[in-house]
């Protein structure tokens, strides 16, 4: 099968499957993402921790979010940028919200932004994974544009790319292009999972 028609048919698949999860399922596996974040050491001590607001079915960082500010870190959600580049702002609850133009939720006129190489942890949304760190998202690039300086640098660095992701979105192989920049951990409801540990040996 074609690469691009398999990826397509992989986000409707997954897509489909994430909307229908009931919310009873959702909660659980925030339940479990958080345990499985607590398990990495840059979780508990990185002091700009950059997340996304959850849409789409997308697995909720409604219980990850809270101990950040007990512990004195900053989280911060993502702002469309030009050259469809990401920036990042911190956001605490309750602070102003405006959908962005795919709808998604971002700070209302940040009193300051960071770019992501400012970032010291990043939680990256997607909606399919393999445990090599590659990454199926929704197709606008933006993750890969915005963290493409990290290709030239040896991995794992800051910031440390670590996507969510229900356990179900797990696939055994996903073929990389040129553009894409690997994650680093994917943390589940189920575990946390080091992509560097199931590289192939040179």
């Amino acid at each position: 099968m074609d690469s691009a028609v398999r990826r397509h048919e992989l986000r409707q698949q997954l897509a489909e499957r994430r909307r229908a999860l009931p919310p009873p399922a959702r909660m659980a596996a925030a339940q479990g993402l958080r345990r499985s974040l607590e398990q990495l050491p840059e979780y508990l001590t990185d002091v700009r921790v950059a997340g996304y607001w959850a849409t789409g079915g997308e697995l909720p960082l409604n219980l990850v979010i809270p101990p950040l500010a007990a512990r004195g870190q900053r989280f911060l959600l993502p702002l469309l940028a030009k050259g469809k580049e990401l920036h990042f702002a911190p956001w605490r609850d309750g602070d102003a919200v405006a959908p962005n133009r795919y709808g998604i939720p971002e700070p209302v006129a940040p009193r300051e932004w960071f770019a992501p190489f400012q970032l010291d942890l990043v939680l990256v949304p997607l909606l399919a994974f393999d445990r090599r760190g590659h990454r199926l998202g929704h197709g606008g690039g933006y993750y890969d544009r915005s963290f493409a300086f990290l290709k030239d640098q040896a991995r794992p660095t800051e910031p440390l790319l670590v996507g969510v992701a229900y356990d179900f979105q797990e696939v055994e192989q996903l073929d990389a292009e040129p553009w894409d920049v690997p994650l680093d951990y994917v943390a589940t409801d189920r575990e946390l999972i080091d992509c560097h540990a199931t590289e192939p040996a040179a």
